[in-house]
């Protein structure tokens, strides 16, 4: 799968911009605010009909206009696929597949499936375990719908059963028999979660290893463990014996929306023991992971996007990094980056087609082949 060309008004900086892409390489070169992250943002909203970077739809349309239009054109499995994002201020967003409108966003979720590589990523390590959850869950929905929508019900009561616990502090009542309606939609949706988690994570795992091992020349030993007090205890039972807890504390305080993802380099954590080259290599291995992952459910190649992900990773490991997704078993990769030269020496020995993009305040200035020396 790839997008054989791109056409955005007034996204974002982008007032008119279309480009031809590459099926391989596409690298997007411009200083910082001249508008190349935007490019893969729009690619991102035609994968999950939202933008990675602001999830508020209003504020992505250009300055002083009143709407915005992402459209692409994409290649799946040898078929042409036309994908179409409108939205006006005040009204609906629309999302159309070739020229069909969608009446829920998340059956368009998965089609096309995207890995995004970008500085903000680093909030996997250093952030809370909602970042990493937020990761879990975005793999699985992307093949898995009834995940998605169990995730989406799951939220749903959840949200009402706290409100409700809100609500009893407010009242200085508590009604525990009136809690069990949600409770059961929580059991029922939150097991199913799990399970999925469970199993996502026993395929996860080796893939994982491997390509943090390729990264680092197989010198750095690394885990990902799953957190989660479903592990050790019925969630049903959980729920009962944390009642009186749940009521002090107005909001429910065991589940599957507490789970985490523990990070670890030679049995510590990474967050407090990893190196920044380590770190990063930790979370290109996990999105690679991803790729690998989701390309063997699919069926198909995800499109990857590299958004400046290049400073603080040594040469090495950019190397290691270029020459993986440049054979056969990745397809389209879309990278930005500062360094017009740094991009043109990467690519001068990847026996791969790249289009290289200069971007100068949100217009596309100048395009070039670069072609290998090899």
């Amino acid at each position: 799968m790839h997008c054989r060309q791109l056409s955005i008004i007034n996204f974002k900086n982008l007032a008119e911009f279309s480009v031809e892409l590459s099926p391989k390489f596409n690298c997007f070169a411009g200083q910082n605010g001249a508008g190349k992250t935007n490019v893969l943002d729009a690619i991102y909203y035609l994968s999950f009909c939202k933008s990675f970077a602001n999830p508020i739809d209003s504020q992505n349309i250009r300055f002083d206009n009143d709407f915005f239009v992402i459209q692409g054109k994409y290649i799946v499995n040898g078929q042409e696929d036309a994908l179409y994002c409108g939205l006006k201020r005040g009204q609906r967003k629309v999302f159309k597949r070739n020229k069909k409108e969608y009446e829920r966003f998340s059956d368009h979720i998965g089609l096309y499936p995207l890995v995004l590589l970008s500085p903000a990523d680093s909030r996997l390590i250093l952030g809370g375990s909602e970042e990493r959850r937020k990761f879990v869950d975005g793999v699985i929905s992307q093949y898995n719908k009834e995940y998605l929508y169990k995730l989406i019900d799951y939220n749903k009561a959840l949200q009402q059963r706290n409100a409700l616990l809100k609500s009893f502090a407010e009242k200085k009542l508590f009604d525990r028999e009136s809690l069990e309606v949600w409770d059961e939609q929580l059991i029922t949706n939150g097991e199913y979660i799990f399970d999925e988690r469970t199993k996502f994570f026993e395929a996860f795992l080796p893939v994982f290893r491997e390509y943090y091992g390729f990264l680092s020349g197989e010198k750095e030993k690394t885990d990902v463990l799953y957190e989660s007090t479903l592990h050790e205890r019925d969630y049903r039972d959980q729920l009962t014996d944390a009642a009186d807890k749940d009521r002090l504390a107005q909001y429910t305080t065991v589940g599957i929306h507490k789970d985490d993802l523990l990070f670890l380099i030679h049995g510590e954590t990474i967050k407090k023991f990893g190196s920044q080259g380590q770190q990063k290599s930790f979370i290109i291995a996990l999105k690679l992971a991803q790729f690998v992952f989701t390309k063997r459910i699919k069926g198909y190649n995800p499109i990857l996007l590299f958004d400046d992900i290049f400073d603080k990773l040594d040469a090495f490991r950019v190397k290691q990094l270029m020459q993986l997704v440049s054979n056969e078993d990745f397809g389209q990769v879309l990278i930005t980056d500062t360094d017009q030269e740094r991009l043109e020496r990467l690519f001068s020995s990847i026996p791969s087609e790249c289009k290289l993009f200069n971007i100068d305040d949100g217009v596309c200035t100048h395009s070039k082949t670069l072609h290998s020396s090899k």
